[in-house]
């Protein structure tokens, strides 16, 4: 099924990094809000700027979100010392296989992660990498309705 990411799991903090690397991971896509930081916060949660600034030492690494406004991602890029990408338009990859080829990184050796099957991990299915599927960075803080949406998400994933 295309929607069913290679890996599920809880957290950004149960990716097995080595395990990646092991298998031909160069490359690593996060997906912005949800996935690296709390949704339309600009702020990374210090431990998780901890772990892309360990991660840089051993894979390239890139944000890539669909948000669109320009103010929003030129503040998460003054953030960042990785390029940080808006306006991606996924489920579509070519943002996604743009940015690999100016990095000459084959999509296979690709890993994309973030929170949404229909964008993230379509996305990351349609470019030819391996998908990691995480549940939202603050997701003991999320309203009710955007956490059922997010449970029939995983349910359809499930079959």
């Amino acid at each position: 099924m295309i929607l069913k990411p290679d890996y599920n799991l809880v957290s950004l903090f149960d990716i097995d990094f080595k395990e990646l690397k092991s298998i031909g991971i160069n490359a690593i896509l996060f997906d912005l809000d949800s996935t690296v930081m709390p949704s339309k916060s600009g702020e990374y949660p210090p431990q998780v700027f901890e772990l892309l600034k360990e991660l840089k030492q051993n894979f390239v690494i890139a944000v890539i979100s669909n948000n669109k406004r320009t103010d929003y991602i030129s503040k998460v890029q003054s953030r960042s010392d990785f390029p940080v990408i808006g306006n991606a338009n996924k489920p579509n990859p070519k943002i996604m296989r743009e940015f690999l080829k100016s990095v000459n990184i084959l999509p296979e050796n690709t890993v994309v992660v973030g929170d949404r099957p229909l964008t993230d991990v379509l996305a990351g299915k349609r470019l030819g990498a391996k998908t990691v599927l995480v549940d939202s960075i603050t997701r003991e803080k999320e309203n009710k309705p955007t956490r059922i949406v997010r449970w029939l998400e995983r349910l359809v994933i499930r079959k």
